[in-house]
């Protein structure tokens, strides 16, 4: 599977797309901090290192960093929790 990496006009926001659903329905999923959700692959991302906060909906996870946090560090990490769910 692929995971498309955008950037988004705000500079501490990146958002992961796949090619498959990863959230049915028309519904958004987001987690802030000291928040849990349903989803667990939204859990895992919240506890990486550097994570503020994050939104999904549909195909796509946006995720949100701490200003201290680095994209380089981030990113590949982002992507190894979605492909681990088989996204």
């Amino acid at each position: 599977m692929t995971i498309q990496v955008q950037e988004t006009p705000n500079p501490n926001a990146r958002k992961f797309t796949t090619e498959s659903m990863i959230f049915q329905g028309d519904g958004s999923v987001s987690v802030m901090p000291g928040q849990t959700s349903e989803f667990e692959i939204m859990n895992k991302l919240m506890a990486l290192e550097g994570v503020d906060n994050v939104f999904g909906f549909q195909n796509f996870i946006t995720i949100n960093k701490l200003p201290n946090a680095e994209w380089d560090d981030l990113t590949p990490q982002v992507k190894e929790v979605i492909t681990s769910y088989g996204y």
